[in-house]
């Protein structure tokens, strides 16, 4: 296996046209999605990806026509029952990123004992950003300083965001054939490599997962660096 990254993020983009293509409707799109979501976070768990963050339901989503948002909200509320006990018995620690005051209070509830219910797991954290927005997270970080009267730094607004338990992620993967992150990891996503496929995401299973990381592998990453700095340091030879 090639060099495997530590945190992985993906934007899970193209459920709605995997059923659109099947004179399916979308709702059913997004529940085969749920599928390559299980078996992604199984096999990012096997092969030794230490987090993985997914873009399950963005702050715009909310646009989305009403029967669509009341389904997603249907299925997620049914994903929460039925894949929880799964995850806690695999080892993963589940994290729920977003603005959560906008939520119903049997959601809040039930993201609140699914996160009680793994924290003591540590074989993968999985967060799952919902209601959020890379654009929020700057703006809650920046506001949580400013309420508590401490200066506007890089360090100090990077410990404040939304995922400052878990490091930047390494790569970030895109399905679905869009080229552009779409207001998540704004921050995180500096210096994080960047993999589009045109893939659906119902689509990207874990032959497609390895794809990612192969290419991901072939990448130098410099960090403002030269290829030179970056090189490993040729070993010196003991006289003879």
């Amino acid at each position: 296996m090639a060099t495997i990254p530590q945190h992985i993020a993906i934007v899970m983009d193209g459920n709605g046209r995997w059923a659109t293509r099947r004179y399916l409707p979308r709702v059913a799109g997004h529940k085969r999605g749920v599928d390559a979501l299980r078996n992604c976070v199984r096999h990012c768990g096997d092969i030794g990806v230490k987090v993985l963050t997914v873009f399950a339901f963005s702050s715009e989503n909310w646009n989305r026509p009403p029967e669509e948002v009341s389904g997603l909200m249907e299925l997620f509320a049914l994903a929460l029952g039925r894949e929880v006990p799964q995850l806690q018995a695999e080892g993963v620690r589940i994290h729920f990123v977003g603005d959560r005051s906008t939520l119903s209070e049997k959601m809040r509830a039930g993201l609140e004992q699914a996160e009680k219910a793994t924290a003591g797991n540590t074989r993968l954290v999985f967060n799952i950003c919902f209601n959020y927005g890379g654009r929020w997270d700057i703006a809650q970080a920046a506001a949580k300083l400013a309420q508590a009267g401490a200066p506007i730094t890089e360090m100090n607004l990077d410990r404040a965001m939304a995922l400052a338990h878990v490091p930047d992620p390494d790569l970030l993967i895109r399905t679905g054939g869009e080229q552009r992150i779409s207001n998540f990891l704004l921050w995180q996503s500096a210096y994080t490599e960047l993999y589009f496929t045109d893939k659906l995401w119902p689509e990207f299973d874990a032959a497609a997962i390895d794809e990612a990381i192969a290419d991901y592998a072939l990448r130098e990453r410099r960090f403002g660096r030269t290829s030179e700095q970056i090189a490993p340091e040729a070993p010196v030879k003991k006289a003879a």
